[in-house]
């Protein structure tokens, strides 16, 4: 156990940080398993009022990033991240306050505002204490939290197995619970260094320049934009290979079997693949196999249209390992670039809104992975195509700003100790 904690970068910060993962992600894999099943059975909504709930609470979550990275900038990053998960504590307990549809709007609202937020500044958190390691470390962050979603989703199964009212209510309890411990293992985080916030003083000149801003920042604006397209693989797991499934005929129950071999091969491999994007070069340079897997997954999901039970098991089975390894080398990818691309005096407010990128996959990603379906087998080509040329166009798009990060910082390489 010492022989791990010593090569968890960040010293005892950065471990109380992958406890408060593991903790917080439990808690979320406890309330995602059975929302839906909540506001249908024990709240009584109609399926079209629980799609709305989650599709208006997850617009208003999406103006959850660029407000606690602008926060980050100007606050203690740590007390900014205690007073969200506070916030998702209480959106949870109040959920079971009231059965009001537009009190479940604005509690579910404020819920995702936090859940959004909380996410931008964990990374925040993990790039200032780790520091060179960053990518190292996000990684072993990243497998924390696979864990903790792992560990939640089955304690919802087994409850689901009981199904009564107080096992849901429990449940959501228990989702409250997990953000409460992790606020508490927050507190006990030391604050990192941060170059955005300085203290002034009467003997020191008054800073006059304006901060930077990712809104004035072209590239940075587009960068963000090809981001967007790049996390649709998440489309891909939650919505694409389940319909995809019923669509070809094959056995109902590979869906969730697919599920956990994308959980395993990432609390797996992410830490290992995480040391070929340890610098700025680096993960441009993944760009182009990154680019090759999305077309691959691509085309093995039509080629699983073309033939019987068997042909469509193989070749979905593989599409999943494909596109979990897109999702793992994007991972790294996305973590180094979008820091490296955004000024040191403004990386909170950078980051929140690099943040916008995912919450709007998250919005739009199902639209479109439903389209591919219903064009069938040519929709899944051209979906793999897309984004793979998306990767190619990124790959030259943050160019010239890896470059002038490599004539003005020295290399750095993830240790392995």
């Amino acid at each position: 156990m010492a022989a791990w904690a010593s090569r968890v970068p960040g010293g005892p910060d950065g471990r109380r940080t992958l406890w408060t993962a593991l903790v917080d992600r439990a808690g979320s894999g406890l309330w995602a398993a059975v929302s839906v099943l909540y506001f249908t059975y024990v709240v009584g909504l109609s399926a079209a009022e629980v799609g709305t709930l989650a599709a208006v609470s997850g617009a208003i979550g999406i103006a959850g990033a660029p407000i606690g990275g602008r926060l980050a900038d100007r606050l203690p990053l740590t007390r900014v991240l205690i007073a969200l998960q506070v916030l998702r504590a209480l959106a949870s307990l109040a959920l079971l306050t009231t059965d009001n549809y537009a009190l479940l709007l604005a509690i579910s609202a404020a819920g995702s505002l936090g859940d959004r937020a909380a996410n931008v500044l964990t990374k925040l958190y993990a790039t200032r204490v780790a520091g060179p390691d960053r990518i190292r470390y996000l990684a072993v962050n990243r497998t924390a939290a696979n864990v903790g979603w792992a560990l939640g989703g089955l304690a919802a199964a087994a409850a689901l197995t009981v199904g009564t009212t107080a096992a849901y209510q429990w449940l959501l309890i228990g989702d409250a619970l997990s953000f409460i411990g992790a606020a508490l293992l927050t507190l006990r985080c030391n604050e990192p260094p941060s170059p955005s916030r300085t203290v002034a003083t009467s003997a020191g000149p008054v800073p006059t320049a304006k901060p930077a801003t990712p809104w004035r920042d072209r590239t940075y604006l587009t960068y963000v934009a090809t981001e967007t397209v790049l996390f649709l693989d998440d489309a891909v797991f939650k919505v694409g290979l389940p319909l995809w499934i019923v669509h070809v005929g094959a056995p109902h129950g590979l869906a969730p079997l697919l599920m956990v071999l994308n959980n395993v091969m990432v609390v797996a491999l992410q830490v290992p693949l995480a040391r070929f994007g340890a610098t700025t070069s680096a993960a441009r340079g993944l760009l182009l196999p990154l680019s090759a897997a999305f077309a691959l997954g691509g085309a093995t999901m039509a080629l699983s249209a073309t033939g019987g039970t068997v042909l469509a098991t193989v070749c979905l089975t593989a599409s999943a390992v494909v596109f979990t390894l897109a999702e793992m080398l994007h991972a790294t990818v996305s973590w180094e670039l979008s820091v490296a691309l955004a000024p040191d005096t403004a990386q909170g407010t950078y980051l929140g809104v690099h943040g916008l990128a995912q919450s709007a996959q998250r919005s739009v990603g199902p639209l479109i992975v439903t389209a591919a379906i219903a064009t069938g087998p040519a929709g899944w080509a051209t979906f793999g195509t897309a984004i793979a040329l998306t990767c190619a166009f990124q790959h030259r798009l943050v160019r010239a700003a890896v470059a002038r990060q490599a004539l003005s910082v020295p290399p750095v390489t993830v240790s392995e100790h």
